[in-house]
């Protein structure tokens, strides 16, 4: 039995870690020192099936309270680490109580940009949602008939744009580039998720920015947008990214960017200690970069989990990602970062479309819309390292299995 491993951080990256260890016999004691109340629970439903009310929390726990007890680990609710003593390997919370570590590992997500107060970003009725409390009180405002004003046109603004939608909603969504998912998604992919918006009736005005937010006994009323226009609203819903939660890390002289730096195996600029899931930046072909998704927490996670009970093996990320709009799932396999070349391949049913990315000639990337042969086939492909033959991708006739060959 290994010295204590203490994981900063309650939610996915951090149970992963955890549980896969205990699944590789790893009998070390473990500390989870979790901020939120709640034991670990899956965050994608809480912007679909929870905010829809068709989820309750107990059924988002990854594991019963007993689980934990169980396999031995100690798990602090409602507790935050407030400091890091490197040279003497222990960390202060924040009831006061100092624990001792070998290792210790960093699993503290990321935080919702928020709109700043100046602008009314601090007015009753504006919302981000990261934790399950967020999407409880959202849920109260989402009634038919009221209006909602999407700041951000990402994944996570369309999304909720697509719940206030459903539940009855008049949206309008607002993105300050030139397009929707400009920062993860090809010009061809915008216009397919844009027609899907437009088709259910939300207004998307892209290239547009929010001046101020207007409010009326502190409860927002209104939107002043870039252009001078006004309009009423009732509900704001922000979804301009994310900042990884690194002011600990840099705060104990790790080395930091935006995210908590580490090597091929999740190690900081310190040896005894890791980080992984959003708050990670990691090597990635050549790059640094941060993966913000469930996939890259869980996979991180499990990888540094095996190098704790003595793997040698670094972690290559093999990325992929998902989004439900509606009746719409588009899920994406790979990373277009730095693409020059799409081509866009109708599917086989009413619908379905996949969009596919090429850097340098080479295959990098697909996003398949309601069309899962085409999202399994580019998975396989990439890897593979299969970069398919250009003509016979663009004929719809062509069978997707004939270009693993």
């Amino acid at each position: 039995m290994s010295g204590r491993l203490v994981v900063v951080g309650g939610g996915q990256a951090a149970f992963a870690l955890v549980a896969k260890l205990r699944a590789l016999k790893d009998e070390r004691p473990v500390t989870i020192v979790a901020s939120e109340a709640s034991l670990p629970y899956q965050r994608p439903p809480l912007s679909k099936k929870y905010l829809l009310r068709e989820m309750t929390l107990d059924r988002l726990l990854y594991r019963p309270e007993t689980w934990y007890s169980e396999h031995d680990i100690d798990i602090r609710l409602s507790t935050t680490v407030t400091r890091i003593d490197r040279g003497q390997k222990h960390v202060t919370l924040s009831d006061g109580s100092v624990l001792g570590y070998e290792t210790l590992a960093f699993a503290t997500g990321a935080t919702p940009r928020r709109l700043p107060a100046s602008i009314g970003g601090d007015l009753a009725g504006v919302y981000v949602v990261r934790d399950f409390k967020d999407a409880d009180l959202l849920a109260e405002e989402m009634q038919p008939g009221r209006r909602a004003l999407v700041v951000g046109g990402g994944y996570i603004g369309l999304e909720a744009a697509a719940i206030a939608r459903t539940c009855g909603m008049d949206v309008t969504v607002i993105e300050m580039a030139d397009r929707i998912l400009q920062r993860v998604a090809s010009a061809a992919t915008s216009a397919i998720v844009r027609g899907v918006h437009r088709s259910r009736g939300v207004d998307i005005r892209e290239g547009m920015g929010l001046h101020r937010l207007i409010g009326d006994n502190g409860r927002v009323t209104a939107a002043e947008l870039a252009d001078g226009s006004t309009i009423a609203v009732d509900v704001v819903i922000v979804g301009i990214g994310i900042i990884a939660n690194d002011a600990l890390a840099h705060e104990a002289g790790l080395e930091t960017a935006n995210g908590i730096i580490v090597d091929s195996y999740g190690r900081t600029s310190d040896p005894a200690i890791f980080a992984m899931g959003d708050c990670a930046v990691l090597p990635w072909q050549g790059m640094r970069i941060r993966l913000e998704s469930v996939q890259n927490a869980v996979d991180q996670a499990e990888a540094i989990a095996a190098v704790l009970a003595g793997s040698s093996e670094p972690y290559d990320p093999k990325p992929w990602f998902w989004s439900d709009q509606y009746d719409v799932k588009l899920q994406i396999a790979g990373f277009g970062l730095g693409h020059d070349e799409t081509l866009v391949r109708p599917g086989q049913r009413e619908g379905s479309v996949s969009v596919w990315y090429f850097r340098q000639g080479k295959f990098i990337a697909v996003d398949a819309i309601n069309d899962a042969k085409a999202y399994v086939t580019g998975k396989k492909l990439l890897e593979a390292g299969i970069t398919p033959d250009r003509a016979k991708l663009a004929d719809p006739d062509t069978d997707l299995k004939s270009l693993l060959a």
